[in-house]
């Protein structure tokens, strides 16, 4: 896609933090030289689904359900466990409907990236509460303040078994091309929680209110040894849940000591890495060629 088409067509609010996403993005995959031949980018539905669409440069996208961006991710990262695969989800996508895959994903582990477009409201569908809004907040486009407590994404994250987990702002492009770039070449299930303004429908948590609160993390992040975990854990949770009037940014936890759910089918099926789904014959002249006996046999790829 060429970059000169984006203008034709986008159809982002002007001043949304999806802008200095995408230019994260696009900056992450050239420098590290994804095309479309060992990566696609996936996204599910909201403001943030648009992003494959708007991406310049030539990659592989899929724009699917909302809720289940995750889900389809993970069925392209083991049909094809070569691919680097990378989400694009909104807050209200990932952590309302979609908030069980998110959870089931970091039991998994798979080396797949997921970035969260975090601006606490529904922007597509005219600003309601996102899990993400605190309780008690009222945005203009709220009748009366928010009722519901919000969820942590790192917090929620790394009890969810998360291996890598880090939070942006959307306007610092730089940063999030870095920790989009080290999601992306992580070994495991990693999370970038972006956090953006929504200058529509989010009057309180605006680009001036965010600069006067976030500030970089300085810990050590990374497990090591498996000693280490249980330390880099209560560390990591304690930064998640400092009050609102100073935000983190970085990387809160990272281990890649866990073994990722492809390499846990490796040990069921030997030759997965070298035989994967993808690489299977199906048909043959239009006809398939499946066998119901290896369907039911543990011991054989098919």
């Amino acid at each position: 896609m060429e970059a000169n088409k984006e203008i034709e067509f986008n159809d982002w609010c002007v001043g949304c933090g999806d802008f200095g996403i995408l230019r994260g993005m696009e900056a992450a995959l050239r420098e590290l030289k994804l095309d479309f031949t060992d990566a696609v980018l996936v996204s599910g539905i909201g403001c943030s689904g648009k992003l494959p669409h708007f991406v310049s440069g030539p990659i592989s996208g899929v724009h699917t359900l909302h809720g289940r961006a995750l889900a389809f991710a993970l069925g392209i990262k083991l049909a094809n466990p070569g691919l680097k695969v990378i989400v694009n989800a909104g807050d209200g996508d990932t952590f309302g409907i979609g908030v069980g895959h998110f959870v089931s994903a970091g039991r998994r582990n798979a080396s797949i990236a997921l970035v969260v477009h975090d601006n606490r409201v529904y922007g597509l569908t005219k600003g309601q509460a996102s899990p993400t809004m605190p309780l008690g907040e009222r945005t203009k486009s709220l009748p009366k303040p928010n009722i519901n407590g919000p969820i942590n994404p790192i917090a929620l994250a790394i009890s969810s078994g998360y291996t890598f987990v880090a939070r942006s702002f959307a306007y610092d492009t730089s940063m999030t091309k870095e920790l989009i770039k080290q999601a992306v070449t992580h070994r495991g299930m990693a999370l970038v929680d972006v956090l953006q303004p929504c200058p529509t429908y989010n009057d309180i948590n605006t680009n001036e209110w965010y600069r006067e609160r976030i500030y970089a993390l300085e810990d050590d992040p990374e497990v090591h040894n498996e000693s280490e975990t249980l330390a880099k854990m209560t560390q990591a949770l304690k930064n998640a849940y400092i009050e609102e009037e100073k935000i983190p940014l970085g990387i809160f936890y990272k281990n890649e000591l866990v073994p990722t759910y492809e390499e846990r089918i490796k040990s069921n099926i030997p030759n997965y890495m070298e035989n994967y789904p993808a690489m299977q014959k199906i048909e043959d002249n239009g006809l398939a060629i499946t066998e119901l006996d290896k369907l039911i046999d543990a011991r054989t790829v098919i």
